[in-house]
């Protein structure tokens, strides 16, 4: 990415269930204590989804752990967060959306300088063979991985 980058949180299993074809990266609505409570790095992407309301961008079950010294600033850590982005990508998105078969999932939540951002990703959910696949792909890359450890040991 950039220089001023640091990653906070990585949704690995989104790119496990879903065929990621788009990807966006959008702003998002937090209060003090959050930032503060992802500055130290306490986020939560897993279970996590994106839904377009009312031409406006949510994303739900978000978890921000509360800040420790943050006593009655703290919000609810699950509240429903705003994404910002501009009008025309809400538009292109929803277009996608209305297709069959996809989804808007939350890949990764990351400082970019100061900013927080969220990369958002347009998903076609996977069958259970294609998860089949990947596993078997993921298994002979770490065997020859583990061969070729073992012959240059030797």
């Amino acid at each position: 990415m950039g220089e001023n980058y640091k990653l906070i949180a990585n949704n690995k299993k989104a790119y496990f269930d879903y065929f990621i074809e788009d990807k966006y990266e959008a702003g998002i609505a937090l209060h003090g204590t959050e930032v503060k409570s992802l500055r130290m790095g306490k986020c939560s992407v897993k279970e996590a989804f994106v839904r377009i309301e009312r031409g406006e961008v949510f994303i739900y079950n978000m978890h921000v752990s509360p800040y420790e010294k943050g006593n009655i600033f703290n919000k609810d850590p699950l509240r429903v967060k705003k994404l910002l982005l501009h009008k025309y990508e809400i538009n292109k998105i929803n277009g996608q959306l209305v297709q069959k078969g996809y989804t808007l999932v939350p890949l990764r939540v990351y400082f970019k300088g100061s900013l927080v951002k969220v990369e958002i990703g347009l998903g076609r959910g996977k069958k259970l063979y294609d998860k089949r696949q990947d596993i078997a792909k993921k298994d002979q890359k770490r065997e020859a991985e583990k061969e070729f450890k073992i012959k240059n040991l030797f």
